[in-house]
């Protein structure tokens, strides 16, 4: 595996990133929280993107992989930032956004942010707003509490023996980024993947997603027992479709 490239953003932050040349318009991975860009969907396609010859760009967020920084000093804003200016360093022409549960909401940020720069959108078990409509609508009165005075809190995580730290800030700055509050209009294809066993981001929130987005070509497609990672062959060769479906839709 080659050695990824550095990214120096206007805050600061050094961003590791692996760039495909090819066609356009270019993929571009978002990856969850927590996620790098060595995870299994995103090497999967970058091999796919090699093979037809396509454009595509994963890189990691500041506190995340290979990129500078701590992760508890991170929050979606700054996450958000490091994606549209690796975005905006390395690709040119349109772009389809690849968002991998957190991911799909800094996919939604990014479409905010450069709308005539995108030719698509596939949201994987996307999570918007998740900081306020999961983490925090689920705290106890006691974790509310907890993480106000101290901070942050530790949580259990289904993915490692060490819990999750979430912090204050993640919460506030948070709730400077929501996209469900206001108008989300999509107006490019946009293809949502959601499994029904998935526990982190449930059904509910990709049926949510949709009524509230507008727009003339978007689409749900609900993969029965695929849980949060969506990385079986099955549902692997599902995003790839999904993508190929935008770029087709593009033509």
């Amino acid at each position: 595996m080659t050695e990824p490239h550095q990214l120096t953003t206007k805050q600061g932050r050094r961003i590791a990133y692996h760039l495909t040349p090819g066609q356009g318009p270019t993929v571009v991975f978002l990856g969850g929280f927590k996620s790098d860009m060595t995870g299994t969907k995103a090497i999967y396609l970058q091999d796919w993107a090699e093979a037809a010859g396509r454009s595509f760009l994963r890189f990691d967020y500041s506190g995340h992989g290979a990129s500078s920084g701590d992760f508890l000093d991170g929050a979606i804003g700054d996450w958000f930032e490091d994606a549209l200016a690796v975005i905006d360093a390395v690709t040119s022409g349109p772009l389809v956004l690849v968002g991998s549960s957190m991911g799909g909401w800094i996919a939604l940020l990014v479409a905010r942010a450069i709308p005539a720069r995108i030719a698509g959108l596939v949201g994987i078990a996307a999570a918007p707003d998740f900081t306020e409509d999961s983490m925090w609508a689920d705290f106890t009165d006691a974790q509310r509490a907890e993480i106000m005075a101290k901070g942050q809190i530790a949580l259990p995580s289904e993915y490692s023996d060490a819990p999750y730290i979430i912090t204050r800030r993640l919460i506030e700055e948070g709730r400077n980024r929501l996209v469900l509050r206001d108008p989300l209009a999509l107006n490019f294809p946009t293809r949502l993947l959601q499994g029904t066993a998935d526990i982190d981001v449930p059904p509910a929130v990709a049926l949510r997603l949709l009524d509230h987005a507008t727009g003339p070509d978007i689409r749900l497609t609900l993969v029965k027992d695929a849980d949060h990672r969506f990385s079986t062959p099955a549902c692997l060769a599902l995003i790839t479709d999904a993508i190929t479906d935008v770029l087709e839709s593009t033509i």
